[in-house]
């Protein structure tokens, strides 16, 4: 039996060749059919060179299976989650590494009704199964499909929006050359269709799998330039740019300035509860004053979750929350099944830039000074429980109030921190935030680092 290390908490990562290959997609393909017995599965896959190969050879495991298989084509994974809850089909599977290396690959899964498969949900048992190798004879094949839900898709994204709300806008879009492009053509003539007057400036928009200006993955600061400095040059009002399978989008501000993943949850929170008041908002507890600040100030009601695709959408279906925002710039919708949008969240931005008729900027700028925080550092250490250990009986003289949602919280009257384990690497991870003292951040943080760097 063949151990496959290309299974993680949440969906399937490995490096080709060595974790992940032609005969393994296969085997993933025949392991979901014979798990969940589906009638028909949707299929995509991104602009990898071998993400088509990978495709294809999973759909023979599903059809090998009986089960029959649509393939969506080059797709985002949102455009995969909305097929899963759009069709009439038992499941959604998504072939992409995301911003991985260029060696890599994977795959998200999803049950009807988008609903996540990860390790306690199915993804173990699909694992041991296709490590078992052990399947029944075909007796059945499924037939394979070739279907696009693009226009049905965008039609769903522009229902979060009024289009006549939108003003004159001009907006630097960079897909990275990822899998963005096509979904960004089609929001181009929508919105030009229903007479909203954006101007589209496309950076890096042909996808192509070589990915000749880096992998795309704005969340590191060496991938920003390109945004930043198009935004300036074309005084645009906004700019736009998404990671390989477009399930995050990161935005910068009139003045080029990238903008934390975390004063954008607080911002699209607002956005809803303009329109419903009185609903129910998810965040992670890594940086949450902000967020907290302004669902409350909105009518709105906070519910914190630990960090995670997986325990997000569980809570939000749990509380029957209109919408969920991780700092990691992961934005989960109640209409969109629950699901994580790189397309919703801009759409939002722009119409709610149009209706306050101020930049971007300005929306979000006192929140970045009422509540200065430090993004999420990263430290490698050897030991994690023991770090935890040294930073608790630190603080504890100071009695803060301390939460466990997620690692571990301490709050004090004018700054906090959450300090969290990597659930995939030998990682601690850092945020720090306080009131309207970015000097106290950055005194916090040396200090904390102190700490760790001594355990």
């Amino acid at each position: 039996m063949m151990k496959l290390s290309c299974f993680k908490a949440y969906d399937i990562r490995g490096k080709l060749g060595v974790e992940l290959d032609e005969g393994i997609a296969y085997r993933i393909g025949r392991a979901y059919g014979e798990y969940s017995k589906p009638r028909r599965v949707a299929v995509g896959s991104d602009v990898r060179l071998s993400s088509e190969a990978l495709k294809l050879a999973l759909a023979e495991g599903l059809m090998d299976s009986g089960a029959g298989v649509i393939d969506l084509g080059l797709t985002g994974t949102e455009e995969v989650y909305f097929a899963a809850f759009h069709l009439d089909v038992d499941g959604g599977i998504e072939v992409t590494a995301s911003h991985n290396p260029l060696d890599y690959n994977g795959m998200k899964l999803v049950r009807r009704g988008a609903q996540p498969i990860s390790g306690d949900s199915g993804l173990d048992d699909i694992r041991r199964l296709a490590e078992r190798n052990e399947f029944p004879p075909v007796s059945r094949r499924g037939t394979l499909q070739r279907l696009s839900v693009l226009d049905d898709y965008v039609a769903h994204l522009l229902g979060y929006i009024n289009p006549g709300n939108l003003g004159p806008l001009r907006l630097v879009v960079n897909a990275g050359n990822g899998a963005a492009g096509h979904v960004i053509d089609a929001i181009e003539a929508g919105l030009k269709q229903a007479g909203a007057p954006l101007e589209f400036i496309k950076l890096h928009h042909q996808p192509d799998g070589t990915f000749p200006h880096g992998i795309p993955n704005p969340l590191l600061p060496e991938n920003r330039a390109a945004t930043a400095e198009a935004v300036r040059q074309h005084q645009a009002d906004m700019g736009i740019a998404w990671d390989g399978d477009f399930d995050r989008c990161f935005l910068f501000d009139e003045n080029g300035e990238f903008i934390e993943g975390y004063y954008i949850v607080g911002l699209l929170a607002e956005a809803f509860l303009l329109k419903h008041p009185g609903e129910k908002i998810i965040h992670d507890p890594r940086l949450t004053w902000n967020t907290i600040d302004i669902v409350t100030g909105a009518g709105g009601v906070p519910i914190q979750c630990k960090t995670g695709h997986a325990f997000i959408k569980e809570r939000m279906r749990a509380e029957n929350a209109i919408y969920g925002g991780e700092m990691s710039a992961h934005h989960y919708f109640r209409d969109f099944a629950y699901c994580d949008s790189g397309m919703i969240p801009w759409l939002l931005a722009a119409e709610l830039v149009s209706a306050r008729k101020q930049p971007l900027s300005r929306l979000v700028g006192e929140c970045i000074l009422a509540f200065p925080c430090s993004g999420e550092i990263n430290y490698r250490v050897e030991n994690v429980a023991q770090v935890v250990d040294r930073v608790l009986a630190y603080f504890a003289g100071d009695r803060p109030l301390l939460d466990r949602t997620d690692g571990i919280s301490l709050e004090f009257p004018e700054w906090r921190f959450n300090l969290r384990a990597s659930n995939t690497e030998p990682l601690l991870r850092l945020n720090v935030e306080a009131r309207g003292d970015a000097a106290l951040v950055g005194r916090r943080v040396a200090e904390i680092a102190a700490l760790i760097g001594g355990a």
